[in-house]
C-alpha cells in the first residue's frame, strides 16, 4: 500500500482505425511519463482504435486487432514501468464491450465494462456495445480505483456502486466532443458525483477531430471538496502530471497540477473549427485545400480557418466571377487572399455559363430567366473547383454557413460540391462575429498571420450571392438577425411556433422559416461534413425524414 501516486492523464489525439499508430502514441505517452516519474498513465475512451469507430467495430478482425494490441501493450508493462488504463473494444461472453483495462505488471490486471451506453445526438453505441454491470473498484498499489467510461459519469448509478465498493478515486476515462457550452457540463456532472460519493475524481478527455466531431480535451482533476486542481489546455494533446497522497483522516486528494487557461466564446468556436478541419484534412492525406473565394464574408473565414489548420502554401483561392460578379468582390476576395498570404487564380465562368445557356435555349424557348440560370452559375463554378481538386489532389471546402443550409439557400452541385465544410454549423451572425475576433486576436496554434486578415469592407457591405443583378440575401431571406434567432428557437430548441413569435417575430416570418427548413432537408442529406459546433447540428444530431407533411 502507498500513500503517494504520480498520475499522468494522457490527453492524445487517436486516429480511428489506426490500431498500430495509436499504440505508438500510447508507448510514446508512457515513455514520457516514465522519464517523469508516473505510477499510472490514464488515457480515454477507445484510445486503443480511436472513438468513436461506429461500424467499423462490429468487424471481428477489427476486434481481433484491438484485443492483440492490448495485450501487446499489458505485457510491455512487465518492465517496471508505469501502469496503464487504456480503453478499447472488448469481447466477453459472446458480447462487445466498450472497456476500460488496467494494465500492469506484464498483464491485463483489471476489466471494466461500460454500464451506460449513449443513444443520443451524435451517439449511437447501443447499436454496437453490450452494456456491462455497475462496476467494482481495481486494485493498483495498494489503491481501489474506481474506473468509469464517459456516459457512466453522466448517472449516478456507477459512481454510487464504486464508492459502496470501497473505490478511493473515481477516473473516468472520455470521448467527449466539443460544444460552446459542454465544459461547463462535464464540471457539474463531475461535481455531482464528488458529492454524492465523498470522492475526488480524474476526467480524462481525447482530443482531435473525428469527421464532424471535435473532441476538446480540457482533461481535468477535482478534488473531494469539489476544487479544480488541474487542466489540461484545449484542443492539443497534452500530458497532465499530478501529484496524490492520502491523508490519514480525509483519502486521497490531488496536491499539485497544473491548471491552464480554457478558451470561450468565439475563440473556442474557431480554435475548434480550425482542429477539426486541420485533423480531417490530415489524417485522410489531403495535401491542401480549394476555396471558392467570392468576396464574401463566408469564403474569408474559411479561408483564414484553412490557412489556419494547415498554413497558407496548403490553401489555394479561386476566384470565378461573372457578369454579375462586382469590381468590390474582386478586390475584396484579392486583398483577403493577399493579407493571409495564400495563392489565388482567376477563372471566368461566363464563357461556360454562355455555353450552357445556348445548349438550353432550344429547351428552354420562351421562358424568362429565373433561380435556373443562378443555379447555373453556381454548378459551373462547383464543376471548376472539383475539376482542379481531381487534377492536383487537393480537397475542396464548402463555405455555406448553418442559417444558410437550414433554409435551402445552396445549390446542389454547385456551391455544395466539396468535401468539408467549416462553417456548416455556424450560423451566420456568428460568422460575423468570428471574423471579427479573428481580426483582432490570434492564439497558440494557429498558423496563420497575426492581426487583420479578412477586409474591413467585407464585414460591412449587404451580403449576396451574385447571380442576378442588384442581388443581395435578403431579397429571398429575413434580416439574418431575425433569421438566426427564429432558427436557434426551432433548432435548438425545438421551440413551438407561438413561443418564437412571442420573441417578437412576424408570424408569417416564422412560418415561412419553418416551412423552408423542412423543405431543405433533401438538400442537408447532400451536403458534405463539417465541424459540430453547437448542441444540435445537421447530420446525426438532428435526423428529420425528408418525406415530412407535419406543419404543427
Amino acid at each position: 500500500m502507498t500513500d503517494r501516486l504520480s498520475i499522468v492523464l494522457a490527453q492524445l489525439d487517436p486516429i480511428v482505425g489506426d490500431i498500430k499508430g495509436n499504440m505508438e502514441k500510447l508507448r510514446a505517452a508512457r515513455r514520457e511519463a516514465a522519464a517523469k516519474g508516473a505510477d499510472l498513465v490514464v488515457t480515454t475512451e477507445l484510445s486503443i482504435t480511436g472513438y468513436p469507430p461506429e461500424d467499423l467495430v462490429l468487424k471481428p478482425m477489427f476486434q481481433d486487432a484491438a484485443e492483440e494490441a492490448v495485450r501487446a501493450l499489458a505485457r510491455e508493462t512487465a518492465d517496471g514501468g508505469p501502469g496503464l488504463i487504456v480503453g478499447s473494444p472488448w469481447r466477453e461472453g459472446g458480447r462487445l464491450h466498450n472497456a476500460a483495462l488496467l494494465l500492469d505488471n506484464g498483464a491485463i490486471a483489471g476489466l471494466r465494462f461500460k454500464h451506460n451506453l449513449p443513444n443520443y445526438g451524435v451517439f449511437d453505441e447501443v447499436r454496437v456495445f453490450a452494456p456491462g454491470p455497475l462496476p467494482g473498484p481495481m486494485p493498483f498499489k495498494g489503491v481501489r480505483l474506481g474506473v468509469m467510461v464517459c456516459e457512466d459519469m453522466w448517472f449516478s448509478d456507477v459512481a454510487e456502486c464504486l464508492q459502496e465498493s470501497g473505490a478511493e478515486i473515481l477516473i473516468v476515462l472520455n470521448g467527449s466532443p466539443f460544444d460552446l457550452d459542454k465544459q461547463d457540463v462535464r464540471l457539474s456532472h463531475a461535481v455531482a458525483r464528488i458529492t454524492e460519493t465523498g470522492l475526488p475524481l480524474i476526467y480524462a478527455n481525447q482530443v482531435g477531430g473525428q469527421d464532424e466531431l471535435v473532441f476538446d480535451g480540457a482533461s481535468f482533476v477535482l478534488n473531494a471538496d469539489r476544487s479544480l486542481k488541474a487542466q489540461a489546455p484545449s484542443f492539443v494533446e497534452h500530458l497532465l502530471m499530478t501529484q496524490w497522497t492520502r491523508g490519514p483522516d480525509d483519502g486521497w486528494s490531488c496536491s499539485t497540477g497544473a491548471i491552464a487557461p480554457e478558451p470561450e466564446g468565439p475563440e473556442a468556436i474557431y480554435r475548434a473549427m480550425v482542429l477539426g478541419l486541420r485533423d480531417y484534412v490530415n489524417k485522410n492525406g489531403f495535401p491542401g485545400v480549394l476555396i471558392g473565394m467570392s468576396g464574401g464574408i463566408d469564403s474569408a473565414l474559411s479561408a483564414a480557418v484553412a490557412v489556419d489548420a494547415l498554413g497558407a502554401a496548403r490553401v489555394h483561392g479561386v476566384r470565378m466571377p461573372s457578369r454579375f460578379t462586382s469590381e468590390d468582390s474582386l478586390v475584396d476576395a484579392e486583398q483577403c487572399c493577399a493579407l493571409l498570404g495564400m495563392d489565388f487564380q482567376t477563372l471566368a465562368i461566363e464563357p461556360a455559363f454562355e455555353a450552357l445557356l445556348g445548349t438550353l435555349k432550344p429547351a428552354f424557348a420562351d421562358r424568362a430567366p429565373d433561380t435556373t440560370e443562378e443555379n447555373i452559375q453556381a454548378r459551373v463554378r462547383g464543376i471548376l473547383l472539383m475539376a482542379l481538386s481531381n487534377k492536383f489532389g487537393h480537397m475542396v471546402l464548402t463555405t455555406g454557413n448553418k442559417s444558410e443550409m437550414s433554409v435551402g439557400y445552396a445549390t446542389l452541385y454547385g456551391d455544395m460540391c466539396g468535401g468539408y465544410s467549416v462553417l456548416k454549423d455556424v450560423y451566420k451572425m456568428t460568422v460575423y462575429e468570428l471574423g471579427r475576433w479573428r481580426n483582432q486576436s490570434h492564439a497558440d496554434g494557429l498558423l496563420g498571420p497575426q492581426g487583420r486578415v479578412i477586409p474591413e469592407r467585407i464585414f460591412t457591405k449587404a451580403p449576396t450571392a451574385e447571380l442576378r443583378a442588384n442581388q443581395t440575401d435578403q431579397d429571398s431571406l429575413p434580416p439574418y438577425a431575425a433569421l438566426d434567432d427564429i432558427l436557434h428557437c426551432l433548432i435548438e430548441g425545438e421551440m413551438p411556433v407561438p413561443e418564437i413569435i412571442a420573441r417578437g417575430h412576424d408570424a408569417a416570418t416564422v412560418t415561412r422559416v419553418w416551412r423552408m427548413l423542412d423543405l431543405a432537408e433533401y438538400k442537408r442529406r447532400q451536403a458534405p461534413p463539417g465541424v459540430k459546433l453547437t448542441r444540435r447540428s445537421f447530420g446525426r444530431d438532428r435526423r428529420y425524414p425528408i418525406t415530412n407533411r407535419f406543419r404543427g
